[in-house]
């Protein structure tokens, strides 16, 4: 099976549409969506429009539900006074351009989504894997859950929300984490996986960037092998959605983040 899955599109509708093209080529078996639809680029009603249209299974990212209630809080994290105006110009932006029937679609949006995947029947009792999807935490939709958490901390999150697999957005900076457990003397395996962004990358690479997730036959906790994680890359117009940023109400610094990723 190989599922493919995106986050934090961010408004940014060439990105997104580079990022559909290619997985136009590549035919997964499903495709999901974490969140963060709207935001920071000019485009929210079309990015929610063209999600909308080809029935993508999307999660509320904490901006969606800020612009779904239109609320003046995206519960983003900003560190400065600076980035804290910039953030209300954009959550300002974004709420005066959202058409009425797109922010109905983002109250509609869950927050979590579970897959189960049976595994290999054990005696007289299946087995199942626990797939979990969320934007930013099994906790809370806009926790940052970053690369460097320590192993235990990130391991006790997956335990108590049940999930072999977590994947995750928000951070906008893609990683995959192998972490190993031991049940009696059997060692096993979750994986967090961040799907990084398609719209808005931190990681200093402004390709859109979405995941690729083949699960094989032979899937089984026991064999970290079992779960294979491509992380593809996409070149798009940077330049022209850097562009509209600047030709819109929007802060010009958000343009420089689209050129430079961070």
């Amino acid at each position: 099976m190989l599922l493919a899955l995106f986050s934090d599109i961010h408004g940014n509708l060439p990105a997104l549409e580079a990022v559909l093209a290619d997985l136009d080529q590549r035919q997964p078996d499903a495709i999901y969506c974490l969140g963060d639809l709207v935001g920071y680029a000019p485009w929210p009603n079309e990015v929610i429009r063209e999600i909308r249209r080809r029935r993508i299974p999307t999660l509320a990212g904490n901006y969606d539900e800020g612009i779904g209630l239109h609320s003046d809080d995206c519960g983003c994290a900003y560190k400065t006074d600076e980035d804290k105006a910039m953030g209300a110009v954009s959550i300002r932006c974004t709420n005066a351009w959202v058409e009425e029937a797109e922010r109905r679609y983002l109250r509609t949006l869950p927050r979590h989504m579970r897959l189960e995947l049976e595994l290999q029947p054990r005696a007289a009792q299946s087995d199942k894997l626990q797939l979990l999807m969320v934007h930013g935490s099994p906790r809370r939709i806009n926790e940052y859950l970053f690369e460097d958490r320590r192993e235990e901390s990130l391991l006790r999150t997956m335990e108590q929300a049940q999930a072999d697999i977590l994947f995750l957005g928000h951070t906008h900076k893609p990683y995959h984490r192998k972490l190993a457990y031991e049940v009696g003397e059997e060692t096993r395996f979750r994986h967090a996986i961040n799907i990084g962004s398609v719209g808005k990358p931190k990681d200093g690479d402004p390709r859109a960037c979405y995941v690729l997730v083949r699960l094989e036959e032979s899937l089984s906790r026991q064999d970290p092998a079992s779960v294979e994680v491509t992380f593809v890359r996409v070149a798009y117009d940077v330049e022209k959605a850097a562009k509209a940023v600047e030709q819109s109400p929007l802060p010009d610094a958000y343009a420089q983040m689209l050129r430079r990723a961070y």
